[in-house]
């Protein structure tokens, strides 16, 4: 539904937005190789089910958003009135800095840090919401939280290096850390 005033809503901006993200995949996927590799399946066959699946869906939202209104039956929205900024300074610290010393300390404790930097930005953001928590002490939850961040991590780095033979940075020459 074109708005007051002759301008488009939202919903049809993320719409158009997503059709033209789809074109640009598309026309990305149309000069890969088409040749067969690994089980008949070729390095454009991605680009092109992803460039497809995002047509689809921003024909979809176009259409709901032009036809029917768009936002139907939304209900209000629940929680604070304003976006909580020392949660999202964590979690952008936690991107940041994963990006900055992955190469310096390795891939499994860079990873380690960004989760326990955005479990803490989480965490803040939680109860700054009014939901009260029981919680340990503050070096207990991040070593809990760097134990967390390390089990998940070290996995995901074996199974790159080790069975897919994908180069990660490493903080020894081993491989394994």
């Amino acid at each position: 539904m074109i708005r007051k005033g002759g301008a488009p809503g939202p919903q049809t901006l993320v719409g158009a937005g997503v059709l033209a993200l789809a074109a640009v995949i598309l026309i990305g996927a149309w000069d890969l190789p088409a040749s067969s590799g690994y089980s008949g399946v070729g390095p454009n066959f991605l680009p092109w089910l992803v460039g497809l699946a995002l047509l689809v869906c921003g024909v979809m939202v176009l259409w709901e958003a032009r036809t029917l209104g768009g936002y139907r039956n939304m209900e209000e929205p629940t929680g604070a009135e304003h976006g909580y900024w020392p949660g999202f300074a964590w979690m952008s610290v936690a991107l940041l800095a994963n990006a900055a010393l992955i190469t310096t300390i390795g891939f499994i404790l860079s990873c380690s840090l960004c989760f326990v930097l955005a479990v803490r930005g989480l965490r803040s953001a939680d109860q700054h919401g009014g939901v009260p928590r029981q919680t340990r002490g503050w070096l207990a939850q991040t070593v809990r939280d760097a134990a967390i961040g390390f089990a998940i991590a070290a996995p995901v780095f074996w199974m790159f290096t080790k069975l897919l033979a994908i180069n990660l940075p490493g903080l020894t020459s081993t491989g394994w850390i």
